[in-house]
């Protein structure tokens, strides 16, 4: 039944990402997409007063908060897990408790669900009880969910509330006297045998018995809110920050003691490593509200995101891409303005018998364009490549009007998706016609190629790592109905669009080269060591990956340790710069191979360019070792598993533009000379 419910879960959120793609075109301001209105707040009186009197809808408040918690991840373990899978305080099910999730969110693993914690809008409350646990070791099942517990407070599992579509924050002062609000609080904290207090542990002095875990069973929330208007009872939340506490609530006589000054040393939900009698545990919290005039409902994310890394490390890869641009650019323009300007104009003097004499790039005109080798494969890894190419601008452009934010969970991998299985059309049609161009035969190979080679390879990855999250009891593991959904959209609609695109692809004449290909191929000379094809192709992806490694730093830290990632203006300008340094680097080195009489240029210019992606591994390998602190087998196999799928589609992306570029630059050289 689980699987039904997120199966239907992720078509309804499918379709309510394409309705809200179709709405793009309408207006919407601050940071949120149309039809995210914001919630007004009132007291209890005010809520009656509304619905008795005969207002407008757009008036009416709300006296209840409501707050929904999400699934708990750490930074030490890739295997994140539902709320339900820890022994907290809990609703009673019902089929209508849980929020529908997108496509996006179920992929990603978010399981939001409703939690007991409700409060009144404007009513403060002190060490209120939600609920008792009790754990005796002689039962089995509640001793499996106390270790399970004390696992979780080991390897710092967060948690992950949300009010209002509210990130419920953490806030703390890091290295450097600088605010850090977490979208997140641990579980609790550990202090090791040898007396060292990990983590959160710092936070109170009275957490220092040895071999010890403190569970944080007591929160403290400040809820901010500002007033639409002086006369009205009416508010919208800005902020909602929380301050965990570990509290014995036995020793404390059932008293909420928080601070360090009246908080006994006895006092700390102690966990020790091993227990002999049972022990309860009291889940309670402290609730309080502050009117804030400063801060309106359209920026309450930004004390969130302002505590992320500064945008100025982020201008800093902007000039450093830049430089590598700018350098590019000159050595490109000294070679077509100077160079090569020098060469045509030579080729195409008739008159005296110097100039009769062919060498260099000329010699090879009639080899150019000769057929590459796998022709079949390499259009096939074009199609892709282009497919890739339109999904992530697109998706950067609707990131960077604002519609990707992250209020609006799950929506970027949504987008993503949606996009991939839309743009089949143009894998289609540029796989068939550069076949149709490299002189192939096989045009349902190709066709089938085209369809299932790529996706099947990422699918196929999917699947095996969604195996590894099923035995864990992950709430990242799709349910099964779920992939039926991905595998529906596939053969649905992604399948269908590549057929129409390899259509028109193969309708359309093949594209006509400059000059005609020699029946018998010139020998190539001896190559020297860096004209040969693996020194240029090492190389080749040197400069682009240097215009990404600073931006590329973010967002493997979005990705692996949970932060929200929100430039996507930088991202899209990286991006360009990317392009425009594959393009230039390919055309560079193809230009030096073409006048060392090299004419196997088709295969080396898709694999110059994407060569970055190798890089582009070899960095995830140096961020694994060096900025993680993941452990286990299963969590390795899970990121050198997603980090596959990244390099495989950024190869992709990276190499048909390098292909394209160079594919250009050829024809236009050779369009522009006589050739006898």
């Amino acid at each position: 039944m689980t699987q039904m419910l997120g199966g239907c879960r992720a078509l309804r959120g499918l379709f309510a990402a394409v309705v809200l793609v179709g709405l793009a075109g309408r207006d919407c301001s601050a940071f949120y997409l149309p039809g995210m209105a914001p919630v007004s707040f009132c007291s209890k009186d005010t809520e009656v007063r509304y619905k008795t009197a005969e207002n407008s809808l757009d008036s009416q408040c709300k006296s209840q908060i409501e707050m929904y918690v999400n699934r708990l991840d750490t930074v030490e373990s890739i295997i994140p897990y539902d709320y339900d899978r820890f022994d907290f305080c809990q609703v009673p099910k019902t089929e209508d408790v849980r929020p529908v999730e997108n496509l996006g969110q179920v992929v990603f693993g978010e399981r939001i669900d409703a939690s007991p914690y409700n409060f009144s809008f404007s009513k403060n409350e002190d060490c209120v009880k939600v609920c008792e646990k009790t754990y005796d070791p002689k039962v089995k099942e509640q001793e499996e969910k106390l270790t399970f517990l004390r696992k979780a407070i080991m390897l710092n599992y967060q948690q992950h509330w949300i009010i209002d579509n509210m990130p419920v924050t953490w806030c703390y002062t890091v290295e450097g006297d600088q605010k850090y609000c977490s979208p997140g609080f641990p579980v609790g904290c550990y202090v090791d045998k040898q007396g060292i207090r990990k983590d959160a542990c710092v936070i109170d002095t009275n957490y220092d018995q040895k071999d010890t875990y403190y569970l944080f069973n007591h929160i403290n929330f400040t809820i901010m809110y500002h007033r639409m208007s002086e006369n009205e009872d009416l508010a919208r939340i800005v902020s909602i920050k929380v301050e965990p506490h570990s509290i014995n609530h036995k020793k404390t006589g059932g008293k909420c003691l928080t601070g360090v000054s009246e908080n006994p040393v006895s006092a700390p939900m102690a966990i020790p490593a091993e227990i002999k009698e049972p022990i309860s545990i009291s889940y309670t919290y402290k609730v309080e509200y502050e009117l804030n005039t400063q801060i309106r409902w359209a920026s309450r994310w930004d004390y969130i995101l302002e505590s992320m890394p500064h945008s100025s490390i982020q201008w800093f890869s902007i000039m450093n891409s830049l430089v590598i641009v700018l350098f590019l650019s000159g050595m490109v323009a000294m070679i077509m303005l100077r160079t090569l300007h020098k060469d045509i104009a030579r080729y195409n003097q008739m008159d005296t018998e110097e100039a009769q004499e062919e060498f260099g790039w000329k010699l090879v005109h009639g080899d150019v364009f000769r057929a590459p080798r796998k022709g079949m494969l390499l259009s096939v890894l074009l199609g892709s490549g282009a497919q890739i190419f339109c999904m992530i601008f697109i998706t950067l452009v609707f990131a960077c009007l604002g519609f990707l934010s992250p209020a609006n969970r799950g929506s970027l991998m949504t987008c993503v998706i949606v996009l991939f299985v839309s743009l089949g059309t143009p894998a289609g049609y540029i796989s068939a016609r550069m076949y149709k161009t490299f002189g192939g035969e096989k045009w349902k190979s190709n066709l089938l190629l085209t369809c299932f080679l790529i996706p099947s390879i990422i699918f196929a990855i999917f699947f095996i790592l969604n195996i590894i999250l099923w035995t864990k009891h992950s709430s990242a593991a799709i349910p099964f109905s779920t992939l039926v959904a991905l595998l529906a959209l596939w053969f649905g609609i992604s399948v269908p669009l590549v057929f129409l695109g390899a259509y028109f692809g193969f309708k359309k004449r093949p594209i006509e080269y400059p000059v005609r290909t020699n029946q018998i191929p010139r020998q190539i000379p001896e190559q020297s060591l860096y004209t040969r094809p693996l020194p240029g192709i090492v190389m080749g992806g040197v400069l682009p990956f240097g215009c990404i490694f600073i931006q590329l730093f973010f967002i493997l830290n979005s990705i692996w340790s949970h932060q929200f990632y929100y430039m996507f203006g930088f991202l899209f300008f990286v991006a360009i710069i990317l392009v425009i340094t594959c393009s230039e680097a390919t055309v560079l080195l193809c230009y030096f191979h073409l006048c060392a009489e090299d004419y196997h240029w088709w295969w080396r210019s898709f694999l110059t360019s994407g060569f970055t992606a190798v890089y582009l591994f070899i960095y995830c390998l140096h961020y694994f070792v060096s900025k993680l602190t993941i452990q286990g087998t299963a969590s390795t196999v899970l990121y050198f598993g997603y980090t596959s799928i990244m390099v495989l589609l950024f190869f992709l992306f990276t190499g048909t533009v390098g292909f394209f570029s160079c594919f250009w630059f050829v024809t236009k050289i050779y369009s522009v000379v006589k050739v006898d």
